[in-house]
């Protein structure tokens, strides 16, 4: 099924008789699901540019590669940097806005500027009842009542079917440069640390192949300024880096096993690098300053036995044989609130049943 209107889907939905797998691009298949196929490419185009206000509003199933274009074009951004994990994935297909969305796909400047969810400022959707609900809007304002724009992003198609999505934008930089760093794991998280604080506004800290990468953005003289001050400080130096790759983790691309994505504390990833090592992790990679690990390990190895104490959560992004529950096990209270919450929207449970 591929509705091309807001009114068709939630007819659909209204009248199903089972479940559905929600597809957008098909390029973000985390997690396990069943049902009948429902696309929403369907429902594309971008419905409002005001390039003086920084917003734009756009349907869910327009290609993401349309309307970084059309920012490009006018020197704006996405200011979250979403990541396209085709390669890694072995997927095919075209990424969708809504996609983006759904996931809360967030790159490396996630630590600068926030995730997908935080720039997101209003959202359509049809739940699991067929009704059409509208949350936010054109502009960020404090509103009582659920913030059902966060709660959307990130809920991998649960709760709703997204039928348009709002962004606030930010002007695209003028110039970018990397300080890198030589050093093994063990001191790349006091590097980074050191470096997100200073007062040189990093906007991408990570850590590959024992290089750690520091990237500044903005104006052309402040970024040249920055970059050699910090690279002075650090004992680094200003050289090439290619946050393409990192943000979409091609490194893992061509790799047997299966890929991990965990979260933790900054300050935990050397731990938490050991204790996966010793697990079978043979190639590791920081982001976020730390804050995101990413993993390849073999096939059907649980590396969520490696957080022990450490929190954190752990998610397969690359499951090779299905071996393990692709999201972190939820805890007692979460779940009971993800119920209740799955249960207000979609309380048939039709709506990508069983991904989360």
């Amino acid at each position: 099924m591929k509705p091309v209107s807001e009114a068709e889907l939630a007819e659909i939905v209204t009248s199903a008789k089972g479940s559905f797998e929600i597809i957008g691009g098909g390029t973000r298949q985390i997690g396990r699901t069943e049902g009948d196929p429902l696309h929403t490419s369907g429902l594309s185009g971008i419905s409002l540019y005001e390039p003086e206000a920084l917003t734009l509003v756009a349907q869910a199933g327009t290609p993401l590669a349309e309307i970084e274009t059309l920012l490009a074009e006018n020197g704006q951004r996405l200011p979250f940097e979403p990541y396209d994990l085709r390669a890694l994935q072995g997927t095919t297909g075209t990424p969708t806005i809504g996609g983006v969305v759904a996931t809360n796909a967030s790159g490396p400047r996630r630590i600068q500027a926030g995730a997908c969810r935080d720039s997101l400022i209003g959202v359509r959707f049809v739940d699991g009842l067929g009704r059409i609900i509208k949350n936010g809007g054109r502009v960020m304002k404090n509103v009582t009542g659920y913030d059902l724009v966060k709660l959307l992003a990130g809920s991998h198609g649960t709760l709703g079917v997204l039928t348009e999505v709002s962004f606030k934008l930010l002007p695209a930089s003028e110039a970018t440069a990397s300080v890198l760093v030589q050093e093994d794991e063990a001191t790349s998280a006091a590097t980074m640390a050191k470096a997100m604080a200073s007062p040189y506004d990093i906007s991408g800290a990570a850590h590959t192949d024992g290089t750690t990468a520091l990237r500044l953005e903005g104006l052309e003289g402040s970024v040249r300024y920055r970059s050699h001050v910090l690279a002075n400080l650090l004992a680094g130096e200003v050289a090439a880096f290619d946050w393409v790759a990192q943000r979409d983790v091609q490194a893992f691309a061509g790799l047997k096993g299966d890929v991990w994505r965990i979260s933790v504390k900054p300050s935990d990833g050397p731990a938490l690098a050991e204790a996966l090592r010793r697990l079978g992790a043979e190639t590791i990679n920081f982001d976020w300053a730390g804050g995101l690990i990413w993993a390849n390990a073999p096939e059907g190895q649980d590396l969520r036995k490696a957080l022990g104490t450490i929190s954190g959560h752990a998610t397969v992004i690359r499951n090779t044989f299905k071996k393990h529950r692709s999201f972190h096990p939820e805890g007692a209270a979460i779940e009971i609130l993800s119920s209740g919450l799955r249960n207000q929207f979609d309380p048939r449970g039709i709506l990508n049943p069983e991904r989360l």
